[in-house]
Parts: structure tokens; C-alpha cells; sequence
């Protein structure tokens, strides 16, 4: 019988363990996410989108984001969030596109599966999935910037860390 509490550190110090190592890897991804402003620009109005390419879901797009600048012809970023019927992603692309790729913006089904796409114009405006037709729109503006306000660091961090942590 002295075995159980034994096991059950074992599996306590083991689930810890892995907590810790997942959260280091999201302190990881905020530090890449919040330095995307380096000192110099590839071209005047340079800016930068999430981008990926039918990654599972919006964290794991997001994380493994690359942090490169978009092309010097595409003004906005796109993303398309596929999803089954329960609402689970299914996979999510997200790039820098002209205003082309721009002209529907909205969900779909397709083959059982709901299709939603958005653009917006911003520098990591894309950081959103969208999850339903008011969320899959054309925006000029940023979810995270729409305010004429600056926002803290700490209050930015803290906005990323929820989203990217899969609440969205």
C-alpha cells in the first residue's frame, strides 16, 4: 500500500514538469512575438502577418509563426480557420496577401466543415482566427490596435499569452 503515494508524487512531479516546460515555451513565443519591431525595414511601410500553412490550430500557427516581413506588393493579412462541426479547428493558414485575395472575406460550409476567412491591415493584425461571420470580415484596423491609445507592454503580454494559450 506504501507504493500509491508514491506513484502519485511521481505522476504530481511529472504533470508539474511538463506544465513548467509548456510555459516556458509560450514565455519563449511572447518574447518573439513582442520584439517584431527591429530597427530597420526591408521597404518603407514594411509590416509583418502571422502566417502558416494548414497548421492544427490558431496557438500552434501562431507559435511557429515565422518573423518575417510580407512582400513589398501584399498590404494585408489573411486567414482562413477551417473547422468541424463541433467548433474544433481543423487547420488554420494564415500569409500576407493583396487586396485580390481580400474580395470574400466570411464562412462557408464544405464538406462538413465550416470555412471561415478574414483580412485586416496591420502589422500582426491577424493574431485572431475567425470563428463565425461576425468575426470573418475585412478590417483596415487591428484587433489589437483599433485605439488611438498605446498599450502597456505588460497589458499586450498579457492580451497575447490569453489568445495564443487557446482561448480564443
Amino acid at each position: 500500500m506504501e507504493a500509491w503515494p508514491t506513484v502519485a508524487r511521481v505522476l504530481l512531479l511529472t504533470t508539474i514538469a511538463d506544465w513548467l516546460k509548456a510555459a516556458q515555451s509560450r514565455d519563449f513565443t511572447m518574447k518573439d512575438i513582442i520584439l517584431l519591431h527591429p530597427s530597420t525595414t526591408p521597404h518603407p511601410g514594411a509590416f509583418k502577418c502571422f502566417t502558416c500553412q494548414d497548421a492544427a490550430d490558431n496557438y500552434e500557427c501562431n507559435r511557429w509563426a515565422p518573423d518575417v516581413y510580407c512582400p513589398k506588393g501584399a498590404k494585408y493579412c489573411y486567414t482562413q480557420h477551417t473547422m468541424a462541426k463541433n467548433g474544433d479547428s481543423v487547420s488554420v493558414t494564415k500569409r500576407c496577401v493583396t487586396m485580390e485575395d481580400c474580395l470574400f472575406a466570411g464562412c462557408v460550409m464544405s464538406n462538413s466543415y465550416q470555412v471561415c476567412s478574414s483580412c485586416c491591415e496591420g502589422n500582426i493584425c491577424n493574431l485572431l482566427v475567425p470563428r463565425n461571420d461576425s468575426s470573418a470580415v475585412f478590417s483596415s484596423a487591428s484587433p489589437l490596435a483599433s485605439s488611438s491609445r498605446r498599450l502597456h507592454p505588460a497589458v499586450l503580454s498579457f492580451i497575447i499569452s490569453f489568445f495564443i494559450a487557446g482561448n480564443v
